[in-house]
């Protein structure tokens, strides 16, 4: 079940969502418009190594804007700070970021009960496209969890992505053992 707007607004009540800066117009009817940060990245290497830690150079987006060129791989993070207790998080891109032919995720559009941070974004773009700072980039939805939960995010041994940060967090897969 998706969460509907009164349902977001009693769940921040009660502290089992958390979304600063919270903005009451941002609130849909099923979901919370979040924004672009001003931070970027990009992986430093051509060719990136799923077992080693691929590093990734930060940079603002300036006032101007940012021109977003296909066939390039951007780390964003949203503008946002969320806490998610008893509820599951989906970031979503906005119908008008995808008409501009901006992607915000490959793969990691569902979050983690317990996840406390900024969501680190996978951008890429059909066509080159100008993006700001503080644009809406995306939409976060609730589900309800059925049953208890055992293991939230913000305390799961061998969490990857805790760290608060207001730029984006680079993948951690050589992290894992496999």
């Amino acid at each position: 079940m998706i969460l509907s707007d009164g349902e977001i607004l009693a769940e921040i009540e009660k502290g089992n969502i958390v979304i600063e800066p919270f903005k009451r117009e941002c609130l849909g009817s099923n979901s919370y418009d979040v924004h672009l940060g001003k931070h970027l990245a990009t992986y430093k290497d051509k060719v990136i190594d799923a077992r080693l830690h691929n590093e990734i150079e930060h940079f603002e987006i300036p006032e101007e804007g940012f021109v977003l060129q296909p066939d390039t791989l951007y780390l964003g993070v949203i503008d946002e700070y969320t806490e998610t207790h008893k509820h599951v998080p989906f970031l979503e891109g906005k119908s008008s970021t995808g008409r501009l032919g901006i992607n915000i995720h490959a793969t990691a559009g569902k979050g983690d009960v317990g996840f406390c941070n900024k969501w680190t974004l996978e951008i890429t773009t059909a066509i080159p496209v100008r993006i700001y700072a503080g644009m809406p980039i995306g939409q976060l939805i609730y589900f309800a969890v059925q049953g208890d939960i055992l293991n939230p995010y913000n305390i799961k041994k061998g969490a990857k992505y805790n760290e608060r940060s207001s730029k984006p967090v680079e993948s951690m897969m050589w992290k894992n053992k496999w």
